[in-house]
């Protein structure tokens, strides 16, 4: 009886061209993960200021604000500070802060807040509300560029002053976030002439905490508290008020030529 013979070797490639074959079917790409949904804060539209940017224009209109003045521009910390022309006088001031606001904000309205204006110099105060509504330090930190970007294409080399994220009670748990904003922007200051940061910070803690000078929401400054932001700032206008003798849309003043030689007598 003859033992039937196996063809081993068809066999063999037929399994090897199979195995080929799978190994070469691409693998399915992975699920990409969901995109984040929108924080708080990424939702919140600037038109919720409307009203209170409508107003300002109303006061323009019925009061001319002064030419060549120092522009105070940001959120409530600016707002607030009701005795802002007495602390600063006599130099002008024209106070443009809005309760609430985020950096984004005045970069939104920058037009009808910032641009009409022609300030000698610019004092922003913003960041904070930010910080508290889940913006990432990095993101303030791309707005503000964005408001030197504006600035840069609407009013040339006019001074940007940044005012420290102030530490306050309500908000003492994001002291750190605050300090990186800060941190960062005093950096920046350092490669620009058109930058430089005002640090109220340090006066307003003693021994790392934020001192008795906020009203009952443990947020906002009371006069003492704005006694010690006068007490940095000032200085700052008054230097500024030597230092800068032009403003947006005014040529720099000219040096009048030596006439003498008219009057010499010839020799």
């Amino acid at each position: 009886m003859k033992t039937p013979t196996i063809l081993l070797g068809p066999l063999l490639v037929a399994l090897a061209t199979t195995s080929v074959a799978l190994a070469q079917v691409p693998a399915a790409p992975p699920t990409p993960p969901p995109a984040p949904a929108p924080t708080a804060a990424e939702t919140l539209s600037p038109d919720r200021f409307a009203q209170e940017i409508s107003r300002f224009a109303e006061l323009d209109a019925a009061t001319p604000p002064p030419s060549c003045a120092y522009l105070f521009v940001g959120s409530s910390s600016i707002r607030f500070w009701k005795s802002l022309s007495e602390d600063m006088a006599p130099y002008p001031v024209i106070n443009r802060g809005f309760g609430g606001a985020h950096v984004s904000d005045v970069d939104y309205f920058f037009e009808k807040v910032v641009t009409p204006y022609k300030a000698k110099a610019i004092f922003f105060y913003a960041g904070d509300n930010d910080l508290w509504a889940g913006k990432t330090a990095d993101r303030v930190l791309a707005d503000f560029k964005t408001f030197m970007t504006l600035k840069a294409a609407k009013l040339g080399q006019t001074p940007v002053y940044f005012i420290a994220i102030k530490p306050s009670k309500q908000r003492l748990s994001q002291l750190g976030l605050q300090d990186q904003v800060n941190q960062a922007i005093r950096a920046m200051g350092a490669t620009r002439k058109d930058l430089r940061f005002v640090d109220v910070a340090p006066p307003m803690l003693e021994a790392g905490v934020p001192k008795d000078i906020f009203v009952a929401d443990g947020l906002h400054m009371t006069p003492e508290g704005y006694a010690i932001w006068t007490s940095v700032v000032r200085p700052v206008v008054e230097l500024d008020a030597r230092e800068n003798h032009t403003c947006k849309g005014e040529p720099p003043a000219r040096k009048k030529p030596a006439m003498g030689w008219l009057f010499r007598k010839k020799t």
